[in-house]
């Protein structure tokens, strides 16, 4: 029996493309593209998610340093996105990988039409051997920092293409219980199942980079939405062409986080995200949407509040709290059943309904919308 091949994406931060100038380093370009070419020939499928557009133009625009500006960015972007890629394919062509670029805005993943066109472009691309290289528009970007340095651009990413893995290469070994650069007796987590709202408060630590824009922050919360759609997660660094199998064999200089996802668990989490059709709506109180969004727990009837629509069992559902869809989720129940159980504690409901199951949606079968994610920034 053939094993499906695993889907890797990687995504390189400004840190880990830039000399100590903040301009673009050919060397380190050249570092991660043989070392994504070793995963290659390991018979790996690798999408890049690379930042590094700003670092590359900003010389060629006459600023001696790297601009701080929202409008010298997009300007030094539009110069650099050129200059990047075709440092990629150069550094590629040794390997005979051809690579082709992919600019994507926050806007791609809100609309079903264009998630669904980005899908099927990756998907070609991954079929004919060709690496994508996928970076934000930064150009046409309203947002001073959409993505935080391309952070959670590349968790949305690993679950648009149903990812197995997103490794994130920066310029600190992974996630510490206090900042390193200052505290000698700081502790690396090596290995976390969660990404715990402590956590991220904790983080307000960062990475001392002075050319990147993600943080710890933002590598938190991104590792936070790639395990919401079942896609486990690395952050750290690595040197040399051996650095990516080396955190595919588990001996990367990092944090490894989420364990327990099956590639059935992974795919249905993404299909809810990105593929599935929305057959109607749940409205629920306060306290509910502080369970599924703060806690990870389950949507039970005790916090509905209204249902809206005829639905069947799992099918899928926007969550709204206050006009807003903060979730989209797969039913256990009808949407009649709901209307009979909402308000009731989970044993009362299931005595209504003779016992189907307590949690009217499965955290399992649950994913935060877009928009509730990008808050946490």
């Amino acid at each position: 029996m053939t094993m499906a091949k695993q889907r890797i994406v990687v995504k390189i931060g400004s840190s880990s493309l830039t000399e100590k100038n903040g301009q673009l380093s050919h060397a380190k370009i050249k570092e991660h593209t043989a070392a994504i070419a070793k995963l290659k020939e390991l018979g790996y499928e690798v999408v890049l998610i690379s930042s590094g557009a700003v670092s590359a133009g900003f010389k060629d625009l006459g600023y001696p340093t790297r601009p701080v500006t929202v409008s010298g960015k997009q300007a030094a972007a539009a110069v650099g996105q050129g200059l990047l890629i075709q440092a990629y394919t150069e550094a590629f062509k040794h390997f005979d990988i051809i690579p082709a670029q992919l600019l994507l805005t926050k806007d791609v993943f809100s609309t079903q039409l264009s998630y669904s066109n980005a899908y099927t472009t990756l998907t070609e691309l991954l079929k004919r051997d060709v690496l994508p290289i996928i970076n934000e528009n930064d150009t046409v970007a309203i947002d001073e920092l959409t993505f935080g340095d391309n952070d959670m651009l590349s968790a949305l990413v690993s679950g648009l293409v149903h990812a197995d893995f997103l490794i994130m290469l920066t310029d600190i070994n992974g996630f510490y219980n206090s900042n390193p650069k200052f505290d000698p007796s700081a502790k690396r987590y090596d290995r976390l199942e969660d990404i715990s709202e402590d956590l991220i408060e904790e983080a307000k630590i960062d990475s001392g980079s002075k050319f990147g824009t993600g943080g710890m922050k933002s590598k938190l919360l991104a590792a936070k939405t790639a395990l919401s759609l079942g896609v486990k997660v690395f952050v750290g660094s690595g040197t040399n062409d051996q650095k990516l199998i080396d955190i595919i064999q588990n001996k990367g200089d990092g944090t490894y986080i989420g364990n327990h996802l099956t590639s059935n668990f992974r795919k249905h989490k993404q299909w809810i995200a990105f593929h599935s059709l929305v057959m109607g709506k749940i409205i629920i109180d306060k306290g509910a949407s502080e369970a599924i969004l703060v806690h990870g727990k389950s949507l039970l009837p005790a916090g509905i509040i209204d249902v809206v629509g005829n639905f069947n069992e799992s099918d899928v559902v926007e969550i709204i709290y206050e006009d807003q869809v903060i979730a989209k989720g797969q039913v256990n129940y009808t949407a009649e059943d709901i209307r009979r159980i909402k308000g009731e504690i989970s044993a009362v409901a299931m005595e209504i309904t003779f016992g189907k199951k307590p949690e009217v949606i499965h955290r399992d079968r649950l994913v935060l919308s877009m928009k509730e994610v990008y808050k946490y920034e």
